[in-house]
């Protein structure tokens, strides 16, 4: 038999992947530590893939820290309102609503809703290159900012926490263009990147923005890459803190040791969250996503009309809580969390309502600083109920555990975001335990309110027609 001539060698294609080194040929062979220096420190495409997506991640935390100041300005602006007449969110309140939301479907009906459903929308394999500014873009994040900013001027219960996830990701996705074209990181991951980098800003803590990729965005992060997405989370959550210091957002829970007396309020207070969480949680998908009753058919017949109507309730809510309900519930959360427990007469029962009605009308907004609202006045009233005032901070901290894992079911995330605020690890297990609580019973009642969301998100995506062309479905305005 005849040897085979030898093949021509060819030369090296750039465009074409590198071949993989023997130690990724052989996953069990031991790395050879020179290559590998040699390798990491002259490949010159690593090195820009990490300068583009650095340099992004703290474009990204810039964004949230803009947006964040706009949003404190809004809320102060619609505080010196109420200051100068109590009547006069009566106008305010409905008109701007209703200008908000003519001006979301007018011209960015991508930026509806909080903005997590948007992003995990556009990581679906069905989203092509092509459709994803129909999700995400920086058009959305400025419009995203603006309109959420707005709604907080109105005086809406709504929050920038969620909002913050589309911006972030928004600036993140950009970096795509900038990239080499074999870099590691690819286009979901940016996104994940992003807006994990918008929880991590938001609240000042880069470890919940890392949680909330795993958990919300994707189930796995892939390893020749995850080091440069934490990377980029934990330098956009430092953007935050290098502007608002390393505080946490709601201020400090200050709880001593924990005693026999506080399991069964803290029972309570989870069973009670996971319960009402998992019934508002399922109220927002119905009111979201309609049906065949009469307000369905009008929110979508006449939404300008309808957000006005949301409107007048809102601002009537707000009056007669003397102002309690107004915008995100940041100011009585903290002071919750300092320790002054004189809330008024049936304040969460009227938050989740002013919430929901604010999430209904169809201004852009999110949910998760006003779940915080609510949980931490669940727990400051089974604290008062059950007599354990000493221990209301114990009860506020569960409160608010339970209540964002109810709604979300995301349990990691929101045990890590009250985690941060808790002045000890005396709590850790307890909180942890709430959060696993209040989610499971969430889950006897509701669907994951975000992966349903989304899912209907996909709707505006185009369609083929029988005849070849293409047509936008309905848009979804969530």
């Amino acid at each position: 038999m005849t040897e085979e001539p030898p093949r021509p060698s060819r030369s090296p294609d750039p465009d074409r992947p590198a071949e993989p080194p023997p130690s990724a040929a052989h996953p069990h062979a031991e790395p050879d530590f020179l290559a590998a220096v040699r390798e990491d420190l002259t490949d010159w495409r690593q090195w820009l893939a990490r300068t583009v997506v650095l340099s992004f991640a703290v474009a990204a935390g810039l964004a949230v820290v803009l947006f964040t100041w706009v949003s404190d300005v809004a809320i102060n602006g619609f505080a010196a309102l109420r200051a100068w007449s109590p009547w006069a969110p009566l106008i305010w309140t409905p008109c701007c609503t209703a200008a908000l939301v003519w001006i979301t479907r007018r011209f960015a009906p991508g930026a509806a809703g909080s903005g997590i459903p948007q992003v995990m929308a556009a990581l679906s394999p069905r989203v092509g290159p092509a459709h994803q500014g129909l999700f995400v873009s920086l058009k959305l994040s400025v419009s995203k900012l603006l309109l959420v900013s707005g709604g907080l001027l109105g005086g809406l219960a709504i929050g920038r926490e969620g909002p913050s996830v589309q911006i972030a990701a928004g600036v993140m996705q950009h970096a795509q263009r900038w990239l080499p074209k074999r870099s590691p990181l690819n286009h979901d991951g940016l996104l994940v990147a992003g807006g994990a980098a918008g929880i991590a800003a938001a609240f000042n803590a880069p470890l919940a923005g890392v949680m909330f990729a795993i958990e919300e965005l994707t189930r796995k992060i892939e390893q020749r890459s995850s080091g440069l997405i934490i990377a980029a989370i934990v330098l956009s959550g430092l953007m935050a803190v290098s502007v608002f210091g390393n505080a946490s957002y709601f201020g400090r829970l200050r709880v001593d040791q924990l005693t026999w007396s506080h399991l069964l309020p803290g029972l309570l207070t989870a069973l009670g969250c996971g319960l009402l969480g998992g019934v508002f949680s399922r109220l927002l998908q119905r009111s979201l996503l309609g049906g065949n009753d009469r307000f369905s058919r009008l929110r979508a017949r006449y939404p300008v009309r309808f957000a006005f109507s949301c409107g007048v309730a809102i601002a009537v809510i707000g009056l007669v809580s003397q102002g309690a309900t107004d915008g995100s519930g940041y100011e009585y959360t903290r002071r919750l969390v300092e320790g002054h427990l004189d809330l008024p007469v049936l304040y969460v029962t009227l938050r989740i309502i002013a919430t929901w009605l604010a999430v209904w009308s169809g201004v852009p907004g999110g949910i998760f600083a006003p779940s915080l609202a609510i949980g931490a006045g669940i727990g400051s009233d089974i604290a008062q109920l059950t007599h354990t005032t000493e221990g209301a901070a114990v009860m506020i901290a569960i409160g608010m555990t339970a209540f964002l894992a109810a709604v979300t079911q995301a349990p990691v995330t929101a045990f890590i975001i009250v985690m941060e605020m808790v002045d000890g690890h005396s709590m850790v297990l307890s909180l942890m335990a709430a959060a696993l609580l209040a989610s499971v019973v969430s889950r006897w009642i509701s669907i994951p309110i975000y992966h349903r969301l989304a899912q209907a998100q996909l709707a505006r995506l185009p369609d083929p027609n029988p005849d070849g062309a293409r047509a936008l479905s309905k848009t979804v305005h969530l």
